[in-house]
């Protein structure tokens, strides 16, 4: 992969797959056109995130340039000059706010744009700051993935349900944690330092927060499925049926976090690993299916 596009890391955009989530759960799943805008507002946030990343990675070339694996980026590693890099992180972001811009606007709605503004606004603290306060950066990974939703229901003119926002917010936490542990334990292994906050986490106290957490996870999603919220919305209470799937994708994440190491990026363990795939089709496919059967029998 050319180091230009390797920086913008594409492999981390499924993550703004969370921008579709209120689409998928609402009757507008089969709109041609509202699948139009929330795939542009999807976009906007990939490109948005990759000049996130991209300043990261300006940022932070000489402590990543210490990390086992992150050392080989693009910018750590001297493939991408910082110069070129300075360049694309500006056009990438003004093609991000472009397309911003072009989310229609719907009546009742925060405007699109603010979404992913408000995003940018979270990452440059992050960047600059709050990525070296203990656990403060963890929970501002978890507040990214909520924009994201929020800005998935603006685009389609929809208002994001609590229960789904909090769902997004405890599992984005639990991911987070869980990415904290690997990057300890491989701190460990290598013998050196790649962050200041990595003083702070130890294994017992990731244990400690990545337990509840997908033990929260699991719940806000089962209430979500069941609250009346969502029973008036869907017209069904059957999306309970699904919570069965996402308690084998949480403990299957669990067992490859803790058994194969393999928590530290989770873009790229979503596409690796059979059965968080496999799991993650039937999934939808009922999702699907149980919202269909719902709208045709009203």
């Amino acid at each position: 992969m050319p180091p230009f596009l390797a920086a913008m890391r594409p492999h981390q955009w499924v993550k703004n797959l969370l921008v579709l989530a209120p689409l998928f759960f609402t009757r507008l799943v089969l709109d041609a056109n509202a699948w139009l805008q929330a795939g542009l507002a999807m976009f906007s946030f990939c490109l948005a995130a990759s000049s996130i990343y991209l300043l990261n990675d300006i940022v932070d070339r000489h402590e990543d340039a210490l990390h086992p694996r992150k050392k080989l980026r693009p910018i750590a590693s001297g493939r991408l000059p910082v110069s070129v890099a300075r360049v694309q992180w500006v056009v990438v972001l003004i093609v991000a706010a472009a397309l911003a811009m072009a989310v229609p606007t719907h009546e009742g709605c925060t405007a699109f744009w603010w979404w992913p503004t408000a995003y940018l606004a979270l990452n440059l603290l992050y960047s600059f700051w709050l990525k070296r306060v203990v656990v403060v950066d963890c929970m501002c990974i978890a507040l990214g993935f909520q924009l994201r939703v929020q800005a998935g229901a603006a685009a389609i003119g929809v208002p994001a349900s609590h229960w789904l926002l909090l769902c997004t917010f405890f599992f984005a936490l639990f991911l987070a944690f869980c990415k904290r542990y690997e990057e300890v334990g491989r701190q460990t292994e290598a013998g050196g330092r790649t962050r200041a906050t990595m003083d702070d986490y130890t294994v017992s106290f990731l244990n400690m927060m990545i337990g509840p957490l997908a033990a929260l996870s699991i719940l806000s999603y089962s209430l979500y499925t069941v609250s009346p919220e969502t029973v008036q919305r869907h017209g069904t209470d059957r999306l309970m049926y699904t919570v069965p799937i996402v308690t084998y994708g949480v403990f299957r994440y669990l067992f490859l976090v803790y058994r194969k190491s393999e928590g530290g990026d989770p873009s790229r363990l979503l596409f690796r690993d059979v059965p968080l795939l496999i799991s993650g089709a039937l999934y939808a496919a009922l999702v699907l299916y149980l919202l269909q059967a719902a709208g045709g029998a009203r």
